[in-house]
């Protein structure tokens, strides 16, 4: 699969656009004859934009250019072998990219006049991604999941063991004194540790040293740092990795047992148990958080209000309502909305604005159904300042 990075929000999605933008959403079959149908599908819905293109009046040589790329695709077999659950792309005159994704979309074709990206939010949102981290002597995966997704992640040039890392019978000074950043140096600060020499703690030293070694590799490849990840394996393994890690969210209950022997998807079913709660909670905290502000000015449920902070960096977590799209323009010079009962002209998806606005800026958000939402509106904010 893809990540989706900071770096894409900022150019992608966030600069301004002169012209049509295209979003398309598609299911894709990841393996079997099934993969036929990939580009079958991304080829009917490459022909409903060019029609919206023409409809909306852009001249042939523009709408030549702007799908020139992804045309270039449909014929690329060694792509389409290579999907996840769903892709997004996303195409305009001066723009082109794709993200392939553990989501499986529903199909969807929208053209206006901004990048449409309302369905990547379960992927985005703070509730949306956990991570399942396999421990043993022999073996080490790394897996990425949505409640019903699951992708692994490939470590690299990681060593796949304890024995091809630290080779049993290291030297005594390698193995009594290791260290990790300088104590007092931040969330990463680890302190010098001295060990004995009994044979026992030799492995749990050896075991320790591989662990930070697996931890740094994880954090290069965990995208969202608040996002959860759960320990799999032997028991007594997780303290010893608890205490070689300096990731932020590890969860205090593992899946005890032998790694080796699970599939990606059990270790995926018994991994949504034990982070359901912790999606919950963080979910309950926030909506109690913003019912308590309420009132206090660090609130926001007005639209036009709420873009504005949102385009200012503002928000600190923003709600947003799936399912429902508001179609409008918004002005931030005169921070200002226009709300629309239907998508016309120059119009987008102004929760889908706020959404990308706060997520570039560094938000928490919160995708949410209708009724789960803190207030009745579409979108509640709580501010920073």
């Amino acid at each position: 699969m893809d990540r989706i990075l900071h770096d894409d929000f900022q150019s992608l999605f966030l600069n301004e656009n002169s012209g049509w933008c295209v979003s398309l959403f598609l299911p894709t079959f990841r393996a079997g004859r099934e993969t036929e149908q990939n580009s079958i599908r991304f080829k009917n819905l490459l022909r409903k934009a060019e029609k919206i293109l023409v409809e909306n009046g852009v001249e042939n040589a523009e709408r030549q250019k702007m799908l020139a790329e992804p045309e270039a695709l449909i014929q690329d077999r060694s792509f389409w072998d290579h999907q996840s659950d769903g892709l997004a792309m996303f195409f305009s005159a001066e723009k082109f990219g794709f993200f392939r994704l553990p989501v499986t979309f529903e199909e969807l074709t929208v053209v206006p006049k901004r990048f449409h990206v309302k369905p990547l939010l379960p992927i985005q949102a703070a509730d949306g991604v956990f991570y399942v981290l396999t421990l043993s002597q022999n073996n080490v995966r790394l897996l990425e999941c949505t409640q019903h997704s699951i992708d692994e992640v490939d470590l690299g040039d990681l060593p796949q063991n304890l024995e091809e890392t630290i080779p049993d019978g290291a030297t005594d000074k390698q193995l009594q004194f290791h260290t990790g950043t300088p104590s007092g140096t931040g969330s990463d600060a680890r302190s010098a540790v001295f060990h004995g020499q009994d044979a026992g703690n030799e492995t749990k030293i050896r075991m320790s040293r591989w662990f930070r070694m697996i931890d740094d590799r994880v954090k290069e490849l965990v995208v969202d740092v608040r996002a959860p990840l759960v320990l799999a394996g032997v028991d007594s393994l997780f303290s010893i990795y608890r205490e070689a890690s300096s990731l932020q969210n590890l969860i205090e209950s593992g899946i005890s047992g032998n790694a080796d022997k699970l599939k990606s998807e059990e270790l995926h079913t018994q991994a949504w148990v034990l982070v359901e709660p912790f999606f919950k909670k963080s979910r309950d905290e926030a909506v109690a958080r913003f019912r308590q502000l309420e009132g206090s000015g660090k609130t926001s449920t007005d639209l036009s209000q709420t873009l504005a902070y949102a385009h200012h960096g503002r928000i600190e977590v923003l709600f947003v309502a799936v399912g429902v799209q508001v179609w409008g323009t918004f002005d931030p010079q005169s921070e200002h909305a226009e709300i629309h009962d239907f998508q016309t002209g120059d119009d987008g998806d102004l929760l889908d604005l706020a959404a990308i606005q706060a997520l570039a800026k560094g938000a928490v958000v919160y995708a949410l159904p209708q009724d789960q939402m803190p207030m009745p509106e579409y979108l509640a904010a709580i501010l920073r300042y």
